[in-house]
């Protein structure tokens, strides 16, 4: 990068963060919750890319996180818990159930581990379903309220908009500082030749179980966030479609890039939006993009930096 586009870059960043949190006083309450959606998918998004893009380690379970997430956070809002700790809480669990998933990654890779990992998903969507004693079945979990903070009621979708896009900048931080530290450097290793890093000391056992309990972590959050958002959480929300979706959102933005998630989360959520104006063809519309963008850019949507310095 030159000194130039580095020196715009936090500039630039700085009002991106500054439009997108004043952004839902120009938009209809529509159009503030696929805002909001987003900001969730961004969340989720930014955990699975750590999993996927910076350790090297398939997973199409991240929906089931998602939902873990969700189920806590509305068990909880409904025994009248604080939002202070049903996030944490969302959080701690999917860390704990996603340590727990690390484990058959050391055994088994790529496809084998994806298979481990679909079905994963597909159990603890059986679980959604059927236990209906503590998720609601098939009739779902509903009125779940959002969230009250210090007196404040974020019942307006703007000020939702704002807790969550703000929740979202906070775990970005955190994400980017994780990066930045020796574990960023481990999982850059780990990705690329687990045998030469293990050969300089690092923990491939220990930083594999992290790279899917912290993705996990930070899908616990969205749920967290997703349940209030929608009011009625139900199994279908957090299928193996939804989990390739968010591997999809992944990969078109750049797996292993920071903004990977917020780009490919555009693509992902938004574009089919901005599309229905196509009526009955937007999803085909929607569905050739995608094969055209990943034929021409492989690397996703950020690797066009990358074409654009090559002489």
């Amino acid at each position: 990068m030159t000194g130039l586009g580095k020196s715009l870059r936090w500039p630039v960043l700085i009002l991106a963060i500054i439009a997108l949190a004043v952004l839902p006083t120009s938009l209809k309450s529509y159009g503030v919750y696929i805002l909001t959606l987003w900001a969730v998918y961004v969340i989720a998004g930014m955990g699975l890319n750590l999993t996927v893009g910076y350790a090297g380690q398939i997973s199409l379970g991240q929906a089931a996180f998602l939902g873990i997430g969700a189920y806590t956070a509305g068990l909880m809002a409904k025994l009248g818990f604080s939002y202070l700790l049903i996030v944490p809480a969302s959080a701690s669990i999917c860390f704990l159930v996603g340590l727990g998933l690390g484990f058959p990654a050391l055994r088994v890779q790529h496809h084998y581990l994806a298979f481990a990992t679909l079905g994963f998903n597909m159990l603890c969507f059986l679980v959604f379903r059927n236990e209906e004693w503590l998720t609601g079945g098939t009739f779902g979990m509903n009125d779940i309220a959002r969230p009250v903070l210090f007196g404040w009621h974020f019942s307006r979708a703007a000020d939702f908009y704002q807790l969550t896009f703000g929740i979202t900048v906070v775990l970005a931080v955190l994400m980017a500082l994780l990066l930045r530290s020796p574990w960023g450097r481990a999982f850059a290793a780990l990705r690329d030749n687990p045998i030469r890093a293990e050969s300089v000391g690092i923990s491939t056992t220990f930083y594999t179980l992290m790279a899917f309990a912290i993705g996990a972590a930070y899908a616990g959050v969205a749920g967290a966030l997703f349940a209030p958002l929608v009011g009625f959480i139900e199994p279908a929300s957090f299928t193996v479609t939804n989990s390739l979706a968010m591997l999809l959102m992944v990969i078109v933005g750049g797996q292993g890039r920071f903004f990977g998630p917020a780009l490919g989360a555009v693509i992902v959520v938004l574009l089919p939006e901005w599309l229905r104006f196509a009526a009955d063809w937007y999803l085909a519309v929607f569905g050739f993009m995608i094969v055209v963008m990943m034929v021409w850019m492989p690397g996703g949507l950020l690797s066009l930096a990358d074409r654009w310095k090559r002489p």
